[in-house]
């Protein structure tokens, strides 16, 4: 680890530390991304409930060959859209947050079990339908906010 040079950057550093320690630690209980704009489906019947049931998410598309990272088809009901593109500079084992959220929460069945990972029971056994879309959008909100922490911190000198 380099040393910095005077004892602003120290606490920069140090300021970061906690509050990216803090961000991550609690990514469950943050507020969810608001600047995202959720798109509904219309509902075909009055009383009908919107439908929270995820199987695979996946990215929109500008052509047949080029994926729009802006939107993100949650279902056949929900859009989310205007998601910023800082959002996937926060990168975890060479993957973004948000994709890591998006093939982790994706209905699976294990081709030699034959046993079916279906994440919306989780949801179901809590009585919290909107869990995972509320944990994507939280996700969104913790990468933005590391990316903007990350960008903050002083510049090192490696020798």
């Amino acid at each position: 680890m380099p040393l910095v040079e005077n004892i602003e950057d120290y606490w920069a550093f140090s300021k970061a530390g906690r509050e990216l320690a803090d961000l991550h630690l609690n990514y469950e209980t943050i507020e969810p991304y608001r600047k995202c704009q959720i798109i509904y489906a219309p509902l075909a019947n009055k009383g009908e409930s919107i439908n929270y049931h995820v199987e695979k998410m996946r990215f929109g598309k500008i052509d047949s060959k080029t994926v729009d990272k802006s939107i993100i088809y949650y279902n056949n009901a929900i859009t989310i859209e205007d998601i910023p593109a800082e959002a996937y500079e926060y990168v975890v084992n060479g993957k973004s947050a948000i994709e890591w959220i998006m093939e982790r929460y994706a209905i699976t069945t294990d081709k030699k079990s034959g046993i079916t990972n279906d994440p919306n029971d989780w949801a179901r056994e809590h009585n919290d339908e909107k869990y995972i879309l509320n944990l994507l959008l939280r996700v969104i909100n913790v990468s933005v906010q590391t990316v903007e922490i990350v960008k903050g911190l002083p510049k090192l000198k490696f020798e």
